[in-house]
């Protein structure tokens, strides 16, 4: 029972705070930017928890179960990623308003930030929708430990309770009290997994224990994956660590530029140490579980049933942490970009801040509802996840930074690679053509290769060559009637 009194403990104080922090919201910016006003500190802990989802405890721990040690690898795009990240603050910050499709369509037009809130919006709905799924499982398998019903509870039952109770704490006061409950959702995280890495290597045998009873390709890092095993997983997260809507909208919301970079730097080592912490504890769980039916709920059993129920409860509750600051923080940022790009853009220019954040609650409330029907229909944590990152990743980060970077750039190009790199994801999965792909390359038997390779090369082939036969926007910076001569 320990591990449900510490999660009905946590879930009272998220909406409790949630109620609290609704009151000082007076208008849009208080709702989608926390009123401009984090400090450095605020910053990485919700930057900690917004980053740290599904994808790395639900995720990765899938794929470190499977594979092992070589998933070490994987936190190579995280590390690069926000080493990036520190370069974009100021461009982004100088050039943003609310959202990263204000700074699109300064660029490239209306057609670029439409066509970037519809592939942000696809992208973060299914992000959210198999964040439900997490949340969902893992209070199912919680019940099912405390035997509180013996019969068990319907996991349909389960998502909507879950799905409800992230809906309503998100919809009370945006990112006002998100960001503040995400500093203490940081801690719980590094708290928990701290805790459950030595234990689980202990009572799986410590290092020889662990070595001696997973697969030969698992022991080494260096490992099983091939050159484009390796590229397909770690593109989607690099390209959606850059161009991610969500992580921008918390630097705009920071003091200053200043507060923002400390923030990354000093993100890097807790994600590097977060990250690497929840692979190696699943690696553990792989020894220790070998027959394990679901991989992606590999640190949830090691809660439930290796460590002590104090300790348990506490990753139990760390877990519930990545999930709901995840869910919450990507339901914000599909909320935020529907008001701003869509509806205050083309619909109500003239909206009051008091409509504006009415029409932000209720689209957090339809996006919620929108992702709890795709919750019902995904399955298998790390491929959805690396999906997610595949179609917001290749459809955005490529035009983000020739917006911010390239002068040349034009409208044309930038829609184009946008509708090209989407396309071509969606047929890729659609079809499954990596098969034939491995064989025409003349790869080995067994190589993957994921949507992400030839569609961020496609993307980026298509901005390159429309961009240099057709003219860049009147005014823009690659305009040579304004600019005197073309970049």
């Amino acid at each position: 029972m320990v591990p449900l009194i510490v999660l009905a403990l946590y879930v009272a104080g998220l909406l409790t705070v949630g109620v609290i922090s609704s009151r000082k919201v007076k208008g849009q910016k208080d709702f989608t930017l926390a009123g401009g006003s984090l400090t450095p500190l605020v910053l990485t802990g919700t930057l900690l928890a917004t980053w740290t989802g599904t994808g790395s405890i639900f995720g990765n721990a899938e794929e470190a179960w499977r594979v092992g040690l070589p998933s070490l690898l994987l936190l190579a795009s995280p590390v690069l990623g926000l080493l990036v990240l520190l370069f974009l603050i100021g461009p982004v910050r100088r050039r943003g308003r609310f959202t990263l499709q204000d700074v699109l369509e300064e660029r490239f037009g209306p057609g670029a930030r439409v066509l970037g809130s519809l592939t942000l919006v696809s992208a973060y709905l299914v992000i959210v929708s198999y964040q439900l799924r997490a949340a969902s499982g893992a209070l199912g398998r919680v019940l099912e430990v405390s035997e509180l019903f013996p019969g068990g509870v319907d996991p349909g039952v389960l998502l909507v309770i879950m799905a409800v109770i992230i809906v309503v704490y998100t919809a009370l006061a945006g990112l006002m009290s998100v960001a503040r409950t995400d500093g203490i959702n940081g801690l719980l995280m590094l708290a928990g997994v701290a805790l459950v890495l030595p234990l689980a290597w202990k009572a799986a045998g410590g290092i020889d224990g662990v070595l001696g009873q997973i697969p030969e390709s698992s022991r080494h890092v260096g490992g099983h994956y091939s050159s484009f095993d390796l590229l397909s997983r770690l593109l989607p997260t690099l390209l959606l660590i850059v161009g991610d809507a969500n992580l921008h909208q918390r630097f705009l919301a920071a003091r200053s530029d200043s507060a923002a970079r400390k923030a990354v730097a000093l993100l890097i080592p807790g994600v590097l140490i977060l990250d690497a912490a929840i692979l190696l504890s699943a690696t553990a769980g792989r020894a220790l579980f070998p027959e394990l039916d679901n991989p992606g709920h590999v640190m949830l059993e090691l809660g439930l049933t290796t460590l002590t129920p104090i300790t348990g409860a506490i990753l139990v509750a760390a877990i519930l942490a990545v999930i709901v600051s995840t869910a919450d923080s990507y339901l914000l940022s599909a909320s935020s970009s529907l008001v701003r790009d869509v509806y205050q853009r083309f619909v109500r220019p003239e909206a009051t801040e008091a409509q504006l954040l009415r029409m932000a609650r209720r689209c957090v409330f339809v996006v919620g509802a929108v992702a709890l029907v795709l919750a019902f229909s995904s399955d298998g944590f790390f491929k959805v996840s690396l999906l997610a990152y595949t179609i917001y990743g290749v459809g955005i980060t490529p035009v983000l930074l020739a917006a911010l970077f390239w002068k040349r750039a034009t409208p044309a190009g930038a829609i184009t690679a946008m509708l090209t790199g989407g396309t071509l994801t969606a047929l890729w999965e659609l079809r499954e053509w990596s098969t034939p792909a491995v064989e025409a390359l003349g790869l080995e038997a067994g190589a993957e290769i994921g949507a992400v390779v030839p569609s961020v090369l496609a993307a980026t082939v298509a901005l390159v060559g429309v961009s240099l036969v057709t003219r860049p926007r009147p005014g823009a910076p690659g305009d040579s009637e304004s600019a005197g001569s073309v970049a």
